[in-house]
């Protein structure tokens, strides 16, 4: 990766005061940081530019295991960036790291959710898609009452990309003017159709069709 962009936080930073220099921003999407200086650039920016409605997907390792943030850079997460969100869309495994509670029932689902949602103020939807079942429920807890959010699971290989594409359809349907509870169903009824649509090339996880909509219409 460094070899095609270097993983430098000015470079970042940059990058984002070019967008919200050039565009009128109406949500925020936060994904891989990769390391500390890069996760403290991006909270710098969202305090500084004010950057709205963000959501952060908090990246912290890849579904085959691959080490996507270093200690100090999850450190600079969970102090500096996630208190600066509207909503956090973690993982079961993310969720388990990040509450400290180890999750294998709803129940459990919702008491992480609580636990994050006390040491970082924000909203937080937990995936339910790495979970075992015929059926995949994400948990919203935002800070006052749950809601709960029922897709059958599709079984398929080609998922690649899910959790980025969950946390951008949040974003966007934010951005539309949408409440959190509706982005959040909407995001999954988006990922859902998307994985069904998914195009199963290469010997790896296939990606997303992220225009089978329009493709449908």
């Amino acid at each position: 990766m460094s070899a095609v962009f270097p993983l430098e936080a000015d470079a970042v930073s940059a990058q984002i005061e070019a967008v919200a220099g050039d565009y009128r921003l109406t949500a925020t999407k936060i994904g891989m940081l990769a390391n500390a200086a890069i996760a403290e650039a991006v909270a710098a920016a969202i305090q500084d530019l004010n950057l709205p409605l963000v959501v952060v997907d908090p990246v912290l390792m890849s579904t085959s295991g691959y080490r996507l943030l270093d200690d100090d850079g999850i450190d600079v997460l969970c102090r500096e960036l996630l208190p600066r969100a509207l909503v956090i869309t973690p993982n079961l495994a993310e969720a388990e790291f990040l509450s400290g509670r180890h999750i294998t029932s709803l129940e459990q689902a919702r008491a992480a959710a609580v636990e994050i949602h006390q040491h970082t103020g924000t909203a937080v939807v937990i995936k339910g898609g790495h979970g075992e079942g015929e059926d995949v429920t994400d948990v919203l807890f935002d800070g006052d009452a749950f809601s709960e959010y029922t897709a059958q699971r599709i079984d398929t290989d080609h998922t690649h990309g899910t959790g980025c594409a969950f946390a951008a359809a949040i974003a966007a349907s934010l951005a539309g003017g949408q409440s959190l509870a509706d982005a959040v169903a909407a995001a999954q009824s988006y990922v859902a159709g998307a994985i069904a649509h998914a195009f199963p090339i290469g010997h790896g996880r296939g990606s997303l069709d992220h225009f089978w909509r329009r493709r449908q219409s």
